[in-house]
């Protein structure tokens, strides 16, 4: 009781963040940057050896550069998720802008649902939030062990719309509405369970486990696979691109699409590596030798 009690606090504390606005919160984001990176040096060792790994090629200077600027977005990035218990649709839709947001009929009239895949990278969770003011939406997540928390992010990530799908029902839930047009997103850079970790690819310079959910789930449901590029324009604005992978998921040979997402996340991640998710343990799994 006395920890739900604090965590029921600590998310009406969030809320209330989330209501100042967006110059006050960005103010905030600048003194947490100080905290992540200076008093507490937030996971920066795990961060460091990531990009040494990931960027051997780089000089020292050019990835302690990369470290910094990650911190620096990191501390706006948690800011911005706050406030998604209370921005606008519309403020949301002027700062999350889709390039090309026909795509969605385009496959609607083809009669082709979509998996789209993506990575932790800008603001992963502001793009699904915008998704689902205009198309519906499966959002796939981990359920937290906090439940309270967990009630939290998921009334969050669902305020317009979109169905929040823990991972294991994954499946069931697709299969439940593979004669209907739907768009189910997923972050293809999560890391698998050990007991599923079969399968490897090199990603970032480096033997990385793949989780191949998404390939096996776009098969079954016969969708196409598109991939949602994002770019950061400048603090609190993005704009997204949705770029197709895979037009025949059920055909495609095996790994392909596996490959085929890991691979435009890779670029993207290459293109500015500032904005992925530095600090996660991403290489704890390692292939059996």
């Amino acid at each position: 009781m006395i920890n739900k009690g604090l965590s029921r606090l600590g998310t009406f504390f969030l809320y209330l963040i989330s209501l100042l606005p967006f110059w006050l919160l960005y103010l905030l984001a600048d003194a947490l940057f100080v905290v992540l990176y200076h008093l507490i040096g937030y996971r920066r060792k795990v961060t460091q050896e990531n990009l040494r790994n990931s960027f051997p090629e780089k000089s020292d200077g050019e990835r302690a550069d990369i470290e910094r600027k990650y911190y620096r977005y990191l501390a706006d990035l948690m800011l911005e998720i706050i406030k998604m218990t209370s921005i606008s649709k519309k403020q949301l839709q002027r700062r999350m802008v889709c390039t090309n947001p026909q795509w969605a009929d385009e496959h609607k009239a083809a009669g082709k649902s979509i998996t789209a895949v993506t990575g932790h990278y800008c603001n992963w969770e502001w793009v699904s939030l915008e998704f689902s003011t205009h198309t519906r939406l499966f959002v796939v997540y981990k359920t937290l062990a906090d439940e309270v928390m967990d009630n939290y992010f998921l009334r969050m990530r669902t305020r317009f719309g979109a169905v929040g799908v823990p991972m294991p029902q994954t499946l069931k839930t697709c299969l439940a509405h593979k004669d209907e047009f739907t768009v189910s997103a997923f972050a293809g850079d999560q890391t698998p369970p050990m007991a599923t970790a079969n399968y490897f690819t090199v990603f970032l310079n480096q033997p990385t486990a793949v989780f191949l959910g998404i390939e096996k789930i776009a098969k079954r449901v016969d969708s196409a696979v598109i991939f949602c590029d994002m770019r950061r324009i400048k603090r609190g604005y993005y704009e997204y691109t949705m770029v197709s992978l895979i037009e025949d998921a059920k055909n495609t040979a095996e790994y392909e699409i596996t490959e085929a997402h890991t691979k435009y996340l890779e670029a993207m991640i290459r293109r500015e590596p500032q904005y992925w998710l530095w600090s996660h343990k991403r290489w704890k799994l390692k292939p059996k030798t």
